[in-house]
Parts: structure tokens; sequence; C-alpha cells
């Protein structure tokens, strides 16, 4: 499955300096690869149209597997409030006892 993260090019221009063109890299993007900030990377142009990232040192992969979706709701704990001779969660029993 190929996941597209469409972005525009952006331009940094400072007086007196030449314009440069910046690519942001997105998160999620970064996170399936294991990209961190600071890692040394090339591009190779392949075409006109065509761009690759080249990462000479990958990490190791850190999961063992791939994560699968759970498809069972999760629960949610529910807090009762409810005050009175009716009330659940530990209220004392107000009934009258007949000695």
């Amino acid at each position: 499955m190929q996941a597209k993260y469409p972005l525009k090019i952006q331009a940094i221009r400072s007086k007196n300096q030449q314009a440069r063109l910046y690519v942001y890299f997105p998160l999620p993007l970064a996170a399936a690869i294991g990209l961190k900030a600071g890692e040394e990377v090339q591009w190779e142009l392949l075409d006109r149209g065509e761009l690759h990232l080249i990462r000479e040192q990958v990490p190791s992969v850190l999961a063992a597997q791939r994560a699968t979706k759970s498809t069972k709701a999760p629960s949610v704990a529910v807090k009762q409030t409810a005050k009175g001779p009716h009330s659940l969660g530990g209220a004392e029993s107000h009934s009258k006892s007949n000695s």
C-alpha cells in the first residue's frame, strides 16, 4: 500500500541572498520509516518528475511484527455519582432490619 503526502515546496528568501527551497518531511511518514531529526540523507535524481531519498545508515527495526488494529471496541470507565438508597458503587444498604 502506497501512502501519498501532498505538499508544497517552500521558498526562504533572505536579504542579499539567493532564495533557498525547502521540503518538509511529514511526521507520519517519518515515523513509519523511523526517520529522526538530524539524520543525513541525500537526493538521487531519477528523472525530471521523480526524486529518490536515500538513507546511508538505516536503523534496525524495533518491532518484531506489524501492529494490527483491534476489532474489539475499547472499554470506557464510567464514574457513577448517584446518591441515595438506590445508588451503585459500594453505597451502604439503607434497608431497616427488624429485630
